[in-house]
């Protein structure tokens, strides 16, 4: 990564938009910007966790290693988003990897001054409380899909939850270009297993593809897909 200057406006990430007005200068004091190449990671899984990111501008991946070394994406992160939080508990070390997948501005704050953030911003706190919450709640939903649903369905989720997350034109194309390889990451299928599905997908008109962009082109089919394969 390398340093850059006078980058963050105060007004984008999810500390500036919810903590005091009177705290931003603190903010602009303590923060700095960085310029994060794509496919650069931020952090790694096990480097100490020195302090928190929050995006500026961009898209990261946040993943974890899993079976024979295989990754897992856990979730895709965006501009305001915070990246680095689940480095705070006692251990003080990062258990997944950060990886821009294209190119990235982050604002970094040491864990000392994030820290003290929280104590001064109790609006801040209580919005945090929840994102953990929320967090814990999909984590868990992801973990028993893993467990339970059928690769097909957790296809059809993956491109419905990138769908939700980065949104889609008029055409349906979803806000992110991402690669085969990280939607079945993020699927937690083999590569080989994502291809056969999506083929058949786009044999019946739900989903197009063209390099890097999806098109969702029967969003109901989707969800009818995940539908019956829990009932």
């Amino acid at each position: 990564m390398k340093e850059c200057k006078n980058t963050c406006d105060l007004n984008t990430c999810f500390l500036c938009n919810n903590c005091l007005p009177e705290w931003k200068p603190a903010v602009a004091a303590s923060r700095k910007n960085f310029e994060v190449k794509k496919g650069e990671q931020i952090f790694k899984e096990g480097d100490l966790a020195t302090g928190i990111y929050f995006i500026y501008k961009g898209t990261v991946k946040v993943h974890k290693r899993w079976d024979n070394e295989k990754d897992l994406i856990i979730r895709f992160a965006k501009t305001g988003d915070m990246l680095g939080h689940l480095g705070m508990g006692k251990d003080r070390v990062f258990p997944v990897t950060a990886t821009a997948i294209e190119p990235v501005v982050v604002c970094y704050m040491d864990m000392d001054f994030f820290e003290s953030s929280l104590k001064v911003n109790t609006g801040f706190t209580y919005k945090l409380m929840h994102f953990f919450a929320d967090e814990l709640q999909e984590s868990e939903k992801r973990m028993r899909n893993l467990a339970h649903m059928s690769v097909k369905a957790r296809i059809a989720q993956a491109f419905l939850a990138l769908k939700e997350k980065f949104g889609a034109n008029d055409q349906g194309e979803i806000g992110v270009e991402i690669t085969q390889q990280d939607i079945s990451s993020y699927a937690g299928v083999s590569y080989e297993t994502l291809f056969k599905v999506n083929q058949e997908l786009k044999r019946l008109k739900i989903i197009e593809i063209q390099g890097k962009s999806i098109f969702v082109k029967q969003q109901e089919s989707l969800l009818q897909i995940v539908k019956e394969d829990n009932q």
